[in-house]
């Protein structure tokens, strides 16, 4: 005896094959998949940020010293392939040759060694501003 498909088997097993039908599934496991994530809560750092007295990117000096040094910490940085990408991503500001470095990292060794790269550029351990968090 034959199999027989009913008329809705094959109407589903054409439409399986139909791009559009094929997208729209994609979308709905996709939208399904991000319900369940919970957002990273940065409120705490956004709160110190806003303080009036900490350094922001957007006050980097582009005076030619201070934006040398802060390429020159930058570079050094990237090169330590050893490091993670939260110490690859460290926020740099110089302004008047005073460096603040901010943001988190994975230890306590990346962060000793992104300090003692911007002090190295620096000139002293005195010019370097340590806002560096570790988060593991």
């Amino acid at each position: 005896m034959r199999d027989v498909e009913s008329v809705p088997q094959r109407r589903l097993m054409k439409s399986m094959k139909n791009p559009v039908f094929i997208s729209t599934v994609l979308l709905c496991a996709a939208a399904l998949t991000s319900l369940g994530q919970t957002k990273p809560d940065n409120t705490k750092v956004n709160e110190r940020d806003r303080n009036a007295g900490q350094a922001t990117a957007d006050q980097q000096k582009s005076n030619k010293s201070d934006m040398t040094l802060t390429k020159n910490i930058r570079k050094s940085i990237m090169a330590d392939k050893a490091l993670s990408t939260y110490a690859h991503n460290i926020k740099i500001i110089s302004q008047n040759g005073v460096v603040t470095v901010k943001g988190p990292v994975r230890s306590e060794d990346e962060k000793k060694t992104v300090l003692a790269k911007a002090a190295e550029a620096a000139g002293s351990a005195d010019k370097v501003i340590d806002q560096v968090s570790i988060k593991p």
